[in-house]
């Protein structure tokens, strides 16, 4: 297998896109697998390469990405050291990311361009990066099929629970902050990630993305979510009755965490695993 780590895409505001690539050794072109992490993620939460490596075993080329502006660095893909760039983070940075990733995998001077089947490029989100997946998706004719897991049903991560007094002191100081237990962080939102939703609200609209789409749709959700109830995945096919829906008895992540020190994933990933690969098998390939 081959495994190329921590390269550079050029995304939002000329900050880095730090990039993951996983290909099997077989000849022939491969299709491609896009992965957008979601709130407060990096590309390897939870020993992420252990998922890529599987698609890959399954013969396709896997990508996946840190968001310019999740907080991370290069060098330091699994910290939050950039605070300023987590603040400024929004919708419509990630979309444009999403956009450059995807651009990349067309570019005839990557290592690798022969080996892609562009003809079959699938996309997958997980819960923030499910509701920026199911946007881009509707936008762009070169995905094929997508895959949302957990994913939100409209664009109000992380405000959409705040009360009227919270929402007014964020417009007042200019900044929220969530605390990210696991890292015993601070994490600045700044009030521009409203604004940002509000200037472009037609666009950041899940609900008509979700109803636009002409590709196949498979929606995975974990039936014992407290992050994005399992109501939020019945919304997205009450929307889209033509998408597939797998549910498995867990939670937000599919019972994973991060550090994860096993070599072996937990059995609710295992069958979004499972499920994912057979969706994606399916028809074309």
């Amino acid at each position: 297998m081959h495994i190329i780590k921590d390269f550079i895409i050029t995304g939002s505001n000329d900050k880095p896109i730090t990039t993951d690539i996983f290909f099997s050794t077989y000849a022939g072109k491969r299709p491609v697998v896009i992965f957008a992490h979601g709130f407060n993620g990096f590309k390897d939460w939870g020993n992420f390469d252990l998922i890529a490596k599987r698609f890959a075993e399954s013969g396709f080329t896997f990508l996946k990405f840190n968001f310019s502006h999740n907080g991370t660095v290069p060098g330091h893909p699994e910290e939050f050291l950039d605070l300023n760039a987590f603040g400024n983070n929004n919708y419509s940075k990630q979309l444009f990311d999403l956009q450059k990733v995807t651009d990349h995998l067309f570019d005839t001077r990557n290592s690798y361009h022969s080996l892609l089947d562009l003809n079959n490029i699938f996309l997958i989100g997980h819960s923030m990066g499910g509701g920026i997946a199911i946007i881009y998706a509707a936008t762009d004719h070169r995905i094929k099929k997508l895959i949302t897991w957990a994913a939100i049903s409209e664009c109000k991560t992380p405000w959409g629970s705040f009360n009227a007094e919270q929402m007014k002191e964020w417009e007042d100081t200019g900044v929220q902050y969530y605390y990210n237990g696991r890292t015993k962080q601070q994490m600045p939102l700044y009030y521009q990630l409203y604004e940002d939703y509000q200037e472009h609200r037609e666009k950041l609209n899940i609900e008509a993305a979700v109803k636009s789409l002409q590709i196949p749709v498979l929606i995975c959700h974990g039936t014992i979510d407290m992050a994005v109830p399992v109501e939020k995945a019945y919304d997205l096919m009450k929307w889209q009755p033509a998408a597939e829906l797998f549910t498995v008895e867990s939670d937000h992540v599919f019972g994973r965490m991060h550090p994860w020190p096993e070599d072996k994933l937990p059995a609710a990933t295992d069958a979004v695993l499972n499920e994912s690969i057979r969706f994606l098998r399916s028809g074309q390939l």
